[in-house]
């Protein structure tokens, strides 16, 4: 089932989703200072492209430096793609058929608003037992 919304979600939004983030990551790069957002953008496009099956959870040993990172990603950008993806996603739940694809964009909301210190991890990953003291299940 996950591969089907995913291959839906590709054809119907995923695809310019992702390309909006991909041109911003690109955008952030070029100006040397804001690198780390446009890694962050990276990932996020990954996400966007194919959302159905992976989850959001913190990074373990996030500091000072996501939550400075993330104060300045929500004034310039965050704040607009959340808004963004919430009316995307309230567009798309006044269909039956788009609710599953509502449900994904406001998903995407977290990390398109404070993007530092998050991972991307395949909900897959995150059923199978670890040992204690693991906060999130190791990515490979």
């Amino acid at each position: 089932m996950k591969t089907i919304l995913n291959v839906l979600w590709l054809v119907l939004s995923g695809f310019w989703l992702a390309l909006g983030y991909v041109a911003a990551g690109i955008i952030c790069c070029i100006l040397i200072v804001t690198i780390p957002f446009g890694i962050a953008s990276f990932r996020i496009a990954g996400y966007a492209l194919w959302p159905f099956g992976r989850t959001i959870v913190d990074k373990p040993g996030a500091g000072a430096g996501s939550v400075i990172g993330n104060v300045i990603w929500i004034v310039f950008a965050g704040l607009w793609l959340a808004i963004g993806h919430i009316v995307s996603g309230i567009a798309l739940c006044i269909t039956i058929i788009g609710i599953p694809f509502g449900i994904a964009n406001f998903k995407m909301v977290p990390i398109s608003l404070v993007p530092l210190g998050k991972d991307i991890v395949s909900t897959d990953t995150l059923r199978q037992p670890y040992p204690a003291g693991y906060p999130y299940p190791p990515q490979g």
